[in-house]
């Protein structure tokens, strides 16, 4: 029996957020939870970690951090998440507020403290760049960074995956740390879908949690269906950073080049993905992760739901 990867899960809830925390808690070691402006305020987005957390049973420590991006102006995703973060269902009060509102202290403090700690962005990167340029001794401690953003296609543009697009600078310094990184981008998050069929059976299982992820689910998923060609339910993005660390034999991921384009007038946010073949490639540092099994990953997602039911 292999010990459980140590992670901190750095997010913005958002449905599929609230997929990755759940997945997190189940498989991971999971230090606790910090949170970023994102797909909604910071506020709301705080809010809804510990909501998770409380659904699932949990103690772990919620640490709200940064309420803006480094440079850009903030936008958020409300035309997709709701005005909360957390739109489609009946949610219950959180039972506490935020352990602290350092996330950035919170993350460096407990990656010195233990060795081997994987950080897993799954909204914009400010935090982690914040927390990598306030110790430089970061990068070398941790196991690395598992993220979901990226690929190459955009969701806010063409060119430009939301979480990266939000704030670009804190990416570019993420991609050059120097470490281990994962990047999990829309051209694997999209092959994750909450069908029909997966909502019905997270609806199958008794008890107050699966409830309110399948209402959330089928809330999330609208905005896919109306707007997407072929698309039979939401891209569940955010399981698949944590996913492919904790199951990575689902996943098909390759070593390459990625930069962040940061001053084109179409392409800012951009994650320049060179997959050129040259008998010298460009030195890789990013492993992308590029396909995934959907049926057996997703059943793992109803497994953790069914877990904590």
């Amino acid at each position: 029996m292999t010990s459980k990867i140590k992670m901190i899960v750095d997010c913005d809830p958002g449905h599929d957020d609230a997929m990755a925390i759940v997945v997190a808690a189940r498989h991971a070691d999971l230090l606790g939870v910090t949170t970023v402006a994102g797909n909604a305020p910071l506020s709301s987005t705080t809010r809804n970690a510990r909501i998770v957390l409380d659904l699932i049973g949990s103690e772990l420590p919620v640490h709200s951090g940064a309420n803006r991006p480094l440079v850009a102006p903030p936008h958020d995703a409300s035309h997709v998440h709701g005005k909360s973060g957390l739109d489609g269902a009946d949610l219950p009060e959180p039972s506490r507020g935020p352990d602290s509102e350092n996330a950035v202290e919170f993350i460096i403090e407990t990656c010195r403290a233990t060795e081997g700690v994987w950080l897993v962005p799954i909204g914009p990167l400010t935090n982690i760049a914040l927390a990598l340029r306030a110790a430089p001794d970061l990068g070398s401690r941790i196991a690395g960074i598992s993220l979901m953003g990226g690929g190459t296609f955009g969701n806010v543009s063409a060119a430009a995956e939301f979480n990266l697009w939000a704030d670009p600078e804190a990416a570019d310094i993420v991609f050059r740390y120097g470490g281990k990184l994962m990047m999990s981008g829309l051209d694997v998050t999209h092959q994750l879908q909450s069908t029909p069929e997966r909502l019905a059976a997270i609806r199958a299982i008794p008890g107050q949690l699966p409830n309110v992820l399948a209402d959330l689910l089928a809330f999330y998923s609208k905005s896919y269906i109306n707007h997407h060609l072929n698309m039979t339910g939401a891209a569940v993005h955010d399981p698949c950073a944590v996913l492919s660390l904790t199951h990575p034999q689902l996943f098909t991921i390759s070593p390459h080049r990625v930069d962040i384009e940061l001053r084109g007038e179409h392409t800012r946010g951009m994650t320049m993905i060179d997959r050129r073949q040259y008998k010298t490639p460009t030195a890789p540092n990013c492993e992308v992760v590029w396909n995934v099994d959907a049926s057996p990953a997703f059943d793992v997602l109803i497994e953790a739901i069914s877990h904590f039911a």
